[in-house]
């Protein structure tokens, strides 16, 4: 009993000794690095104050919210608003226009940025690719009100110039924004427009930091350009494609609400209405706040599960995934 509490006395000074000089190992690690923590200061207080704190406020969906009462005034009305989301008649509607759309997106308007990359990349006369890039990237600071206007000009039935186009050479005009069968071809196209520029900026940075002897090893053995491209250029970015493709996945319950909204019409509705749209009808419009609220919990469910379960599948083939 003795040899006991004799060797707890011993250790307990010995575990705290190694808790502060630990410490203080990580204080001086701090120190030496004060400027790279300085640097990163800005951007954890944005997620601290507009990510996390935040949090608090999706227990609204589990109550019966009323901006008169206030949050703690309130009625507690557990899953209600829930069952009422999965029970309303337009939520099969909702999930498959949205899932609609962005897999539209990953179709055609994910490897566009891959591909255009790859063609930049290609590009040896310094000033002619700047240039280039910098009009591929420019649709990317456009707002979506402006992109909107222009399709409207473009593609409207009576004033668009495609359709004035259409009607010169004896045709009928074609109603491009009040059709539906067009609607969800019609966001990815301008998506693609928009974005593919901006889109092209992570591979490009990937692809400079591929080793140059591998092209040289690969001149060696005689392939070509395109060989080049597909057994050097592509192996050395698919984690970075991988990566950007999972982060995607997580993203498939959202569609662009700004560009939703404006390109919306009455013709359109059976296609164009998605959990986005439903919440700001139901929760900013009709004043249901906990719906709103319910509506972005559940896109988060959706968006935290399609990660993960991407995640598993790209470790499972060999990859490596995001965590």
């Amino acid at each position: 009993m003795q040899t006991h509490t004799h060797t707890h006395t011993q250790t307990q000074p010995i575990a705290d000794g190694e808790r502060s000089h630990s410490g203080s190992r990580l204080w001086a690690a701090m120190v030496q690095s004060k400027w790279m923590y300085a640097l990163a200061l800005p951007g954890i207080l944005y997620f601290i104050l507009f990510k996390f704190v935040p949090l608090w406020g999706l227990l609204i969906a589990f109550k019966e919210y009323n901006p008169f009462q206030g949050f703690w005034g309130s009625r507690w009305i557990g899953f209600t608003n829930f069952s009422d989301l999965f029970s309303s008649e337009v939520f099969y509607l909702m999930l498959r226009n949205t899932f609609a759309i962005n897999i539209f997106s990953i179709i055609f308007m994910f490897p566009l940025p891959i591909v255009l990359a790859l063609m930049l990349n290609e590009i040896r006369h310094e000033v002619f690719k700047r240039i280039n890039q910098s009009i591929v990237y420019l649709p990317h600071f456009l707002s979506w009100v402006v992109v909107a206007s222009m399709s409207f000009f473009m593609l409207s039935s009576d004033i668009g110039l495609i359709n004035k186009l259409i009607a010169g050479m004896g045709f009928g005009p074609v109603s491009f924004l009040s059709n539906p069968n067009l609607f969800w071809g019609l966001l990815t196209a301008q998506s693609m427009w928009k974005e593919v520029g901006w889109g092209t900026i992570i591979f490009l940075a990937a692809m400079a930091g591929v080793d140059p002897q591998q092209y040289e090893a690969a001149v060696i053995d005689g392939a070509s350009r395109m060989k080049q491209i597909w057994h050097v250029t592509l192996p050395a970015i698919r984690p970075t494609i991988l990566i950007l493709l999972i982060l995607r996945l997580g993203h498939m319950a959202d569609v662009g609400f700004e560009q939703i909204l404006l390109m919306n019409n009455p013709l359109v509705n059976s296609v164009s209405q998605v959990f986005d749209t439903y919440a700001y009808t139901i929760g900013i419009l009709g004043g249901k706040i906990s719906v709103g609220v319910t509506v972005g919990m559940f896109k988060g469910v959706v968006g935290l599960t399609l990660v993960m379960l991407s995640n598993y599948a790209v470790k499972k083939l060999g990859q490596e995934g995001i965590y």
